[in-house]
């Protein structure tokens, strides 16, 4: 099963019309859900829904009277839309400027647009690479902490297929941040020693012959290790 990541969640929803409320008529805005759950502690199962912050709204308008008059709270409602649905819910806020912190504006959607060119710059790049065996260059993407995380995912797939020997050791010297790209670059260094016929020394971690019996860099046994 593939797991999207929240860059890719929203950007399928960037490509999709965004719906109207149903209460008032007016487009709804792009929400990032905030990571503390609500209700239930289930969250709502993704990253990003769609909002209603108009005021005029005749469900927030009124919601506040509602509320008032059948909970004694001060607090109102707003209604919200899984992406790519025809399920609408509503959301309570407890002020007018409740929610409106986590609205995707259009500086954000431009930040995201950025990204959107840099990782299909990046993918460019990489494919290149592949077709020249360009290592060196995969190497450097990967190790790159300003590229795209999906990049820097795809540069760690790829050394496994093209990069040799000398790889392995700025590999292992760099903790990745993200899990998903350090388990990839695991899976990549155990290929190129596959690849290779080659292991680390258990006790120099330097990279030594698969049969050796001995470590030629630091002496000592390695049979069996």
């Amino acid at each position: 099963m593939n797991i999207e990541t929240k860059e890719q969640v929203l950007e399928k929803i960037m490509s999709q019309k965004k719906p109207a409320c149903p209460h008032c008529g007016v487009e709804m805005n792009i929400w990032e859900v905030p990571s503390i759950n609500c209700g239930d502690g289930l969250g709502w199962g993704t990253p990003y829904l769609y909002m209603c912050f108009n005021d005029e709204c005749p469900l927030y308008v009124k919601g506040w009277e509602n509320i008032k008059d059948n909970y004694a709270h001060s607090a109102s409602y707003r209604c919200m839309n899984y992406p790519g649905t025809e399920q609408f819910e509503l959301i309570t806020v407890f002020s007018p400027v409740g929610a409106t912190g986590q609205i995707v504006d259009d500086q954000v959607m431009a930040q995201q647009e950025i990204l959107k060119e840099a990782i299909k710059k990046g993918f460019s790049i990489l494919a290149g690479c592949y077709v020249s065996k360009d290592s060196p260059s995969v190497l450097r993407i990967l190790l790159d902490p300003t590229e795209p995380a999906r990049v820097r995912l795809k540069a760690a797939e790829m050394i496994g297929d093209i990069g040799e020997t000398d790889a392995i050791e700025p590999l292992r010297n760099l903790k990745f941040e993200s899990k998903v790209i350090q388990e990839k670059v695991e899976e990549s260094i155990a290929k190129i020693h596959e690849k290779f016929f080659t292991r680390e020394c258990p006790f120099c971690a330097e990279i030594i012959k698969k049969r050796a019996n001995t470590c030629k860099h630091c002496g000592k046994e390695v049979a069996g290790q």
